[in-house]
């Protein structure tokens, strides 16, 4: 199917998620080792901050998302998740503490709660329901472009820079702006449809009675998920522990984000032929297979091949997975489905980073990798139990 015949708005919005991340991505490359090496914070302080700042977003995600269902205007509440998030970046060259990173990651965090449940349900509402799956996948290979050359960039800058940290946070600052000139200019939703429901806050128990079984089955999966795969600045600091120097740990989520680029629009599309769960079980595989490189790494190179499955694993479930709860969820509930999917996901994933910076000071990398493992494991574990129940 090809990308030409995807509605304006679906291409529009994986513009802006390519130029959000490409500045996200300049930062969050270099922050873990900004806060070490000048700040002097401590695994377990990162872990916190990673953890704090994604648990916001996602908790911001369900008022934004069922804000959108009860107005039936999703553009709005995207311009300000994404104009929030432009406003925040300058905070981090100006940074001269852990509290101050804290603060702007919190407000950037806040505005990505406030653009994801209404971005992925006005998607899911302008593409016909054949499209959604290659819809989702083409959003998140744009993103995760922009998360492919945000570190290539930063890394470019700080080799020509003499480790400049400063001066490519102020860089990153710049297609933040023009991501949201993209959503002022680009990107379109349908027109009101008349209310059939009745006009009320949809974060209520009748609300949640309306999702089906199977919604709540995806959520408790991507809750796992989510357990097993922790923030991503802890494979940063697993390369810098195997002696791989500042300047060049960018390249370990360059690796990543290749990969992950590349395959999520395949996968995407292999949602769309039916092949849900194999595709499901191979990502959760594909996350098996890195935590264990990444756990046993005594060279740094081994951490970019992890990096490498850790992008197939994140390429095969998260356009996946998106495309599942718009499938599940009724259509005047699709951004309070969205908000809740980001928030349990965001929940446990605060749990995970929390724990992964606990047990990588406590006893060590490899525990921490060990861990996720053992969780993504569990996951396939549920995948495979759910689908010999529902064939009883």
């Amino acid at each position: 199917m090809a990308i030409a015949s995807l509605p304006r708005s679906v291409v529009a919005l994986g513009f802006v998620s390519l130029l959000m991340d490409l500045s996200s991505e300049m930062i969050h490359s270099l922050l873990p080792l900004f806060l070490v090496t000048i700040l002097g914070a401590s695994p377990v302080a990162i872990g916190i901050i990673e953890g704090i700042a994604e648990a916001t977003a996602a908790m911001v995600k369900i008022f934004s998302g069922t804000l959108s269902d009860r107005f039936q205007r999703r553009k709005p509440l995207i311009l300000l998740g994404y104009g929030l998030a432009a406003v925040s970046k300058p905070l981090f060259p100006l940074a001269n503490s852990v509290e101050t990173v804290l603060t702007a990651r919190f407000l950037d965090r806040i505005g990505k709660g406030i653009r994801g449940a209404p971005r992925d349900a006005l998607i899911a509402d302008v593409t016909p329901e054949t499209q959604r799956g290659a819809a989702y996948g083409l959003r998140q290979a744009m993103d995760t472009m922009g998360a492919f050359l945000g570190p290539l960039t930063a890394a470019l800058l700080m080799a020509t820079t003499d480790d400049n940290f400063h001066l490519v946070f102020w860089v990153a600052s710049l297609p933040a702006l023009l991501a949201v000139a993209f959503i002022l200019f680009a990107v379109t939703e349908p027109p009101r449809t008349t209310q059939t429901h009745p006009s009320r806050t949809p974060i209520t128990l009748a609300a949640a009675r309306e999702l089906p079984l199977r919604f709540w089955s995806i959520l408790a999966l991507a809750a796992i998920l989510a357990l097993a795969r922790f923030s991503e600045a802890f494979l940063l600091l697993r390369a810098e522990n195997l002696g791989l120097a500042a300047t060049w740990t960018p390249l370990v989520l360059i690796a990543m984000n290749l990969v992950y680029a590349v395959s999520a629009y395949p996968f995407g599309k292999g949602f769309d032929s039916g092949q849900r769960r194999a595709l499901l079980l191979w990502g959760i595989g594909f996350l098996i297979v890195a935590d264990l490189l990444l756990a046993l790494a005594d060279h740094f190179w081994f951490v970019h091949v992890g990096a490498m499955f850790w992008g197939l694993h994140m390429g095969a479930t998260q356009g996946l997975l998106s495309a599942w709860v718009a499938e599940h969820a009724p259509h005047h509930l699709r951004g309070t489905a969205f908000g809740l999917f980001n928030l349990i996901s965001g929940v446990a994933l605060l749990g995970a980073s929390t724990l992964a910076g606990g047990l990588w000071s406590g006893i060590g990398p490899k525990a921490t990798f060990l861990s996720g493992a053992a969780f993504a494991t569990i996951a396939a574990i549920g995948l495979i139990a759910s689908r010999a129940w529902q064939n009883r």
